[in-house]
């Protein structure tokens, strides 16, 4: 059985300073486009990332600062790789956890418009690791039983990848599978769409797998305090846990994916919000009482607002009694002392 394409599958493979999909970048790049009428062009391009490449990195790529100190910035050459992928499908070795949500960083960093909604996505590993469990040297050798010559180079890796997978089709022609659910099908064919659904494993939401689909298309937290929780209700509980990622050291995509989430989930909101029936406003009367009327202060008093009675000062009367006053005399004065206490 051929490998049937409806348009071109590009295959490629990443070198780069690490495995951090948010930190590190893109070294060296590898594409191989097989079209539908069996030929293959190839473009391999060496990127200076602008950060110093690890030691341990180097030795295991064997591309150190030297070699790419003069070469072009991914964001010099981004759209030159974005034409030639063109409206390719994509296809790699463990491409789905690292090669292309890599890729992704890089475009969306250098503000290049590479879109995979319209794409399919193949990660061969996946489908070695579920049929036989094992890494890239071991399929070359298993299914073509050939060793890679210059392994870990990005275009002999690519290549090797391609042939792969080209293998895997004509040994899993007939070859019934069965998952973890107990579900028996043959999903190893030539057709990209079929081949796609199998080896995207986990429904991730974003490339990185902060984030997965679970059994009712719910956006679920895969990791942390949250994880297995639906990214909605953990907005309506803590919605600060938005501007933490948002602020934090997650990859672009993950943010991207995220920010749609979160205002799909405020437009929600707010419609709800317009929603609600309008409270009623009290009558004209009503409403005047209510503001000469003071406020009841806490604790409730049921009669704080009650009218307080009045009371009218009585009037100052001029005594009229004409008896004159008596003398003060010793009588008095001791009286008085004794009154104030004073000596």
């Amino acid at each position: 059985m051929k490998l049937i394409l409806k348009r071109p599958l590009a295959f490629f493979d990443i070198e780069a300073t690490g495995t951090n999909v948010g930190a590190d970048r893109i070294v060296e790049l590898s594409v191989i486009k097989l079209f539908p009428d069996g030929h293959d062009e190839v473009k391999t391009w060496r990127v200076n990332p602008a950060m110093p490449i690890p030691l341990e990195v180097s030795l295991i790529h064997g591309i150190y600062d030297a070699d790419i100190a003069d070469k072009p910035t991914f964001k010099e050459i981004g759209t030159e790789i974005a034409d030639f992928i063109g409206d390719a499908d994509l296809a790699g070795y463990n491409s789905n956890k690292f090669d292309i949500p890599m890729l992704m960083e890089e475009f969306m960093r250098a503000n290049i418009d590479f879109s995979l909604d319209e794409r399919h996505t193949v990660d061969v590993q996946n489908i070695f690791h579920q049929m036989e469990q094992r890494t890239l040297k071991a399929a070359y050798k298993f299914y073509c039983d050939k060793d890679i010559i210059n392994a870990h180079t990005a275009e002999a890796d690519t290549r090797a990848t391609m042939e792969v997978l080209l293998a895997q089709i004509e040994r899993y022609e007939n070859t019934e599978f069965e998952d973890k659910q107990g579900n028996k099908s043959t999903p190893v064919v030539g057709d990209v769409e079929a081949l796609h659904v199998f080896t995207n494993l986990n429904r991730n939401v974003d490339f990185a797998g902060r984030m997965v689909f679970n059994d009712a298309g719910e956006e679920c937290f895969n990791f942390g305090k949250h994880k297995g929780r639906p990214v909605e209700e953990v907005f309506n509980i803590e919605p600060s846990y938005y501007s933490w990622m948002m602020q934090g050291d997650f990859p672009l995509y993950t943010k991207k994916q995220l920010e749609a989430i979160y205002k799909r989930w405020n437009d929600k909101r707010q419609a709800e919000r317009a929603a609600r029936p309008p409270q009623p406003k009290p009558a004209q009367g009503e409403q005047a009482q209510q503001q000469q009327r003071p406020a009841q202060p806490q604790g409730g008093n049921p009669n704080y607002n009650k009218p307080k009675p009045t009371y009218q000062q009585k009037p100052f009367v001029k005594r009229e009694d004409k008896t004159p006053a008596k003398p003060v005399d010793e009588d008095m004065l001791s009286a008085l002392k004794d009154k104030f206490k004073k000596l």
